[in-house]
Order: C-alpha cells, then structure tokens, then sequence
C-alpha cells in the first residue's frame, strides 16, 4: 500500500474527507441492496418454485449485467468521469432490485432474470468506479481508504442481511422489503453522488490514458498486474460464492432452516467487516504480501471446514474463518494495483478480472451444484483460493519492488 506510517498520517483535508464520506456511503447502499436479495434468495426460489439448477439460470441475469456493467465501466470512467458513471450504475442498481421484488412475488422468473441483470450492471459499472475513485483519495492523501471502503460494503450487507433475517422471521412480503430497500438507497445515493468530482478518472485529450480498448487491455502484458488479477480473481470467487450462495448452501448442504440459514450468511458478513475495518492497521504492521498470504490460507482453511465437515457447529463456525480470509484480498489487491504509473487503468483491469469473479462465478457454481450439490461445488474454489497464495509476493508496494527490479514483475512481458 501506498500509505504513510500510522504516526505520521495528517488528517483528512475537508475536501478529501467529504469524497471519502460520499463513497463510503454508496458502498454502504451497494451492501445492503445486496444482501437483502441474498437473504431472500429462498424465498424467491419458492415463489419462482425453482430448483438449484433453474436458480442458476436465474442468476445468470446477475452474470449478463455485470460483464455489461464491468466491461463498459472504464470506458464510460475515461469519456465521463467517475462521477457520471456512478450515477448510472446506482440508479440501475435500485431499478433492478425493486424489479426483482416485484417480479418474484408475481411469480415471474424472466422478470428476477431482468432484475438481476440491472443489479449486476449497475454493481459492475458503479465498483469499478467507485474504486478508481477510493484509488484517487488515497493517493491525494497518502492514506489508506480501499479496505475501509469494501469494509462500508461489508457493513451494509451485516445491516441488510439482519433486517432481512427480522423480515423473513416476520413472514413479510419480499416486494415490499426489496422496494424499501431501493427507495432508501435512492434517497441515499441523490446525496452521495454529487459529492464526487466529475473528473475523477476523466482522460486528457490526448494523453496516452486516452486510449482504445486494445491499448487499455494492453496493462494485463504486465506479469504483476497479471497476478494481481489472479489473487483478487480468486478471493473474490471465494466471497461471491459465499454472498450468492452461502443461505441456501446451509439450507440444503448441512439442513439448517431458512432463518439459521440467513443467520449464518449474517456471521459471514460481520467477519468481513471486522476483517476490513481491521485492515489498516495489519498492513501498516504486516505490510501486503502478509496479510493477503495469510488470509487467503485462513480463507481456505474456512471453505475446506463448511465443505468436509459434517457437524453443523464445526461448519457455522467455520463460515467465520472463510470471511475473515476473504475480507482484505480485493482492497488490497485494487489498492497495490493502484501503485502503479496508470492507477486509473491498473484498478479498473484487476477490479474487472474481481468482478467477474465475484458475479460470474457463482452462478456457474450452480451448475455444478446441480450434479454434485453446493458442498462439492465449493471444492473448486477451496482450491482456486489456496492457489492465490502463492501469488502474493506481487503485492509489495511500489518502494519495495524498485529496490529488486529484478523479482519485481512491473516489467512487461513478451
């Protein structure tokens, strides 16, 4: 990370602390919206009556919107600024989860599909943003913002999954939840957004960031960026696969109720926000390479414990494990992309291959899930997350890795 030593870090200025403030609160939007589909996925199934395989299909709406969503971000960041294209991902966003409410209690499946897609575009364009923003205030500051901002996305998914689980004890309507939660987030986000300045991430007229999509893909020839993309691909699978799938894999993979199911999910979060609150002072401590090595081996340790074990405390208990090890991999990881001399094009390539990740994945798990249940499903990204720990030496911040050029993988490759 480029940050200053915790003694020696001056305060926010006020401009810098207003931006910080604006896009912590988007974030705070994004996770709750989130996680109140997440905790209603059962519910949906059962009005939709689908099985897992057709949940995958339906999900796969959440896949078709974010690769829009993502793809097109960056673009949209260079011709617009962050600004505008965090507008248009937050309102896609609310759209898509009040349609999803009001499709599934008409019991319409196409409907949840085309919700799913708004949900996705809108996370996909709106986080690919808001990171190249968080990006941006950390190196006006030289302060650490990243993990806190994925910890305010943390937050809000604790805050929705615990009004979702006080609702679904409630037997209440998850129309009525879901469009609550999208004219809150309205509200919030009409506020937040004008707090970002519009030329966050604006390309110059002809600066070598003004580029075409073959020049802008051309930063994946870096051998770090490329690993970097690889650790975040990877700890990113393993928290999509737990926000898509967790409730319904303790539902029918260990035999839990719908409530404990959703209380579980709950715990999941809460262990992904103390992770990413935490986050600072581990780095300043343990520096970046560390703490993604470990935690992604404690994340590891968690899904190998949920997948093998057959006690329902050992596996609950376990859910906190795999948080914790997922918590920090995607802000550190955005935040060493960032470290770099196109930070604008460094974050939005490692946050896509994130991206993709977290939404794509898991609707493929699904399928996986169909033949072989969601327990054995899970295997796969037990041994794509133990993989990343192997990677994590390309995190070392940018001093480090000019004092060995010759191990430090910013050079391009043939």
């Amino acid at each position: 990370m480029h940050t200053t030593p915790v003694a020696g870090r001056q305060p926010f200025a006020p401009a810098l602390r207003t931006r910080r403030t604006a896009i912590f609160v988007f974030m705070l939007v994004v996770g709750v919206s989130m996680a109140s589909w997440v905790v209603r996925t059962p519910a949906v199934r059962d009005l939709l009556d689908a099985s897992t395989g057709q949940m995958g299909l339906v999900l796969f709406g959440l896949s078709v919107g974010s690769m829009t969503g993502v793809l097109s971000s960056a673009s949209v960041v260079r011709a617009h600024g962050a600004r505008l294209t965090i507008a248009i991902g937050g309102t896609s966003l609310v759209t898509g989860l009040a349609l999803v409410g009001v499709a599934s209690s008409l019991g319409l499946t196409a409907g949840v599909f085309v919700g799913l897609a708004l949900v996705g575009g809108g996370v996909g364009m709106s986080e690919i943003a808001i990171n190249i923003e968080g990006a941006a205030v950390e190196n006006a500051s030289g302060r650490s913002v990243l993990p806190m901002l994925h910890g305010c996305y943390s937050l809000g998914t604790v805050l929705g999954a615990s009004l979702g689980i006080a609702l679904t004890a409630m037997s209440f309507p998850v129309v009525w939840h879901l469009v609550a939660v999208a004219v809150a987030g309205t509200a919030a986000a009409l506020w937040a957004v004008p707090q970002i300045p519009a030329e966050t991430g604006l390309a110059r007229k002809g600066s070598a960031t003004s580029s075409t999509w073959r020049e802008q893909l051309s930063v994946w020839k870096q051998s770090r960026i490329l690993m970097l993309g690889l650790i975040v691909l990877a700890l990113a699978l393993a928290e999509g696969s737990a926000s898509d799938w967790l409730p319904l894999l303790m539902v029918d993979g260990h035999g839990m109720s719908e409530t404990l199911g959703s209380v579980i999910f709950t715990g999941f979060a809460a262990a992904m926000t103390i992770g990413r609150f935490s986050g600072e002072p581990l780095l300043a401590r343990f520096g970046n390479v560390a703490v993604l090595r470990v935690s992604a081996l404690v994340s590891a340790a968690g899904i190998a414990l949920v997948v093998f074990a057959d006690n329902v405390v050992v596996a609950g208990c376990a859910v906190i494990l795999w948080g914790l090890g997922a918590a920090l991999g995607f802000p550190v990881t955005l935040s060493a992309a960032g470290d770099s001399d196109d930070p604008t094009s460094s974050v939005a390539a490692v946050a896509t291959a994130g991206y993709v990740a977290f939404l794509v994945g898991p609707p493929l798990l699904g399928f996986l899930g169909e033949h072989y249940g969601l327990r054995g499903a899970m295997v796969v990204v037990l041994v794509v997350v133990a993989l990343a720990s192997l990677l994590t030496s390309a995190a070392r911040p940018r001093a480090e890795r000019a004092s060995s050029p010759a191990t430090s993988g910013d050079t391009p490759s043939a």
